[in-house]
């Protein structure tokens, strides 16, 4: 069994990776990947390339990794390109980011130099920067999205691409709160053939470009983008699988990991109260109150489920969550964030715990991207269309269908992500999944 990082095994051709958004995590991702086929850098955080599965007989464990028992495209084969707003380049884009040591991007500057962007879209009622001049013009919202779309299909002619995935990684957008627009695709499509609809945000375009063509669509951002009725209908038709939204990478990842522990334990909860400390491009954006309210919602959203005050209000019926970010440019994106949690146990007496997280945002989010831009690609060859409620365990705000509520849980999402990549590998579902 080889350890090559560069994926010799995989047997499914290649694939373009298309980021919305040539920003510190894409130039992150990319540069990784070119660190790794070098061997100059390791592929940790990375499921598909780390993980394994238990692919023996019940009673008769036998390890495997991922890599070996499932056809995933070799990271050799992977060709990336983008849109963004910012006319540069991958490697002044990385540059600006400062997320990789100077050492480590001079090394990768003539693959990351390849990389230029194609004009992005942009709405300054959804990104409020006003110093933008780098994007796509067009009569109307459609032909926006043609434009994208012409340049998805020649990015693959001139490649020789088997196919490709689209990851939005652009900014977050202003709140946009569900409009009669959204409901239908007969109905988004109308304000589509529109030029000033406050309820079509830039996201929206590249996710109705890519699903018209039958392409995974990955929103790793909090922003309303695929998660309408009228987006999911035209990924069940064209059979195109969806997933999103918001990375899990670092606060709510510990949240998603401690608050079972005190459920479990059936210690109660007064509050939780969570700060983030942020200097990098999303810091920025995330300063601007509108755009705060999208992350907030995406933030907030995880206590409840997993804590179930329906189930146990003595513990849980009354405590206090409070979200913030804190734009401080120094930080880079070096995020800090710092969890105060206030507990109650046996006859009632207060405890409390501090936790002090000092990440590096876009380290924690590359690998969750390349598995996800993997996994998306081994779903569409599976026929598999419409939200992977398999891949809740990589985001925040979990994408479900018909409404059903979102598991939060990490260890709840890993057996379920697990059960599906055995389906996908042709292993008998009688097998444990205990990798």
């Amino acid at each position: 069994m080889t350890t090559s990082w560069s994926g010799q095994h995989a047997r499914a051709g290649r694939l373009g990776v298309l980021f919305a958004g040539l920003g510190s995590i894409s130039t992150t991702l990319i540069a990784g990947v070119h660190a790794i086929k070098t061997g100059i850098g390791r592929p940790i955080g990375s499921l598909a390339q780390l993980g394994g599965l238990d692919i023996g007989a019940p009673g008769s464990p036998k390890f495997s990794y991922l890599r070996d028992c499932l056809d995933l495209v070799a990271l050799d084969n992977l060709v990336f390109g983008g849109w963004d707003i910012v006319k540069t380049d991958a490697y002044a884009a990385a540059k600006r980011a400062a997320v990789l040591e100077t050492g480590l991007l001079e090394t990768l500057a003539p693959e990351l130099e390849k990389i230029r962007p194609w004009p992005g879209i942009f709405d300054n009622r959804f990104n409020r920067r006003n110093d933008i001049t780098f994007y796509k013009k067009g009569r109307q919202f459609l032909d926006l999205a043609d434009q994208v779309r012409s340049d998805i299909l020649q990015f693959q002619d001139q490649n020789h691409l088997d196919r490709s995935v689209l990851l939005w990684c652009g900014s977050t957008e202003t709140y946009l709160e569900p409009s009669t627009a959204h409901e239908t695709l007969s109905g988004f499509e109308a304000a589509m053939r529109q030029s000033d609809h406050a309820v079509i945000a830039p996201s929206m375009i590249y996710a109705y470009a890519a699903l018209s063509l039958g392409m995974p669509f990955v929103n790793a951002t909090p922003s309303r983008t695929v998660d309408i009725p009228a987006l999911m209908e035209l990924a069940q038709r064209s059979g195109a699988p969806v997933a999103g939204k918001d990375l899990k990478t670092g606060q709510t990842l510990l949240k998603t990991i401690l608050a079972p522990g005190l459920r479990d334990r059936m210690l109660g909860l007064e509050g939780w109260f969570s700060t983030n400390i942020l200097g990098n491009a999303d810091g920025e954006t995330l300063d601007d109150p509108a755009a705060f309210k999208t992350k907030r919602e995406s933030k907030l959203a995880v206590l409840q489920s997993m804590l179930r005050p329906d189930l146990y209000p003595e513990l849980y019926g009354r405590f206090h969550h409070d979200v913030r970010i804190n734009y401080y440019p120094p930080a880079g994106d070096n995020k800090e964030s710092w969890d105060a949690i206030d507990i109650f146990g046996w006859l009632d007496y207060p405890m409390s715990i501090r936790v002090d997280f000092l990440c590096r945002d876009s380290i924690l989010a590359a690998p969750l991207l390349l598995d996800l831009a993997l996994f998306m690609d081994l779903a569409k060859r599976a026929d598999l269309a419409g939200p992977q409620e398999w891949l809740a365990f990589y985001f925040k705000s979990p994408l479900t269908s018909n409404g059903k509520p979102a598991e939060h849980e990490l260890s709840k999402q890993l057996i379920v992500l697990q059960q599906q990549l055995r389906r996908l590998a042709g292993i008998s579902s009688a097998t444990p999944a205990n990798a």
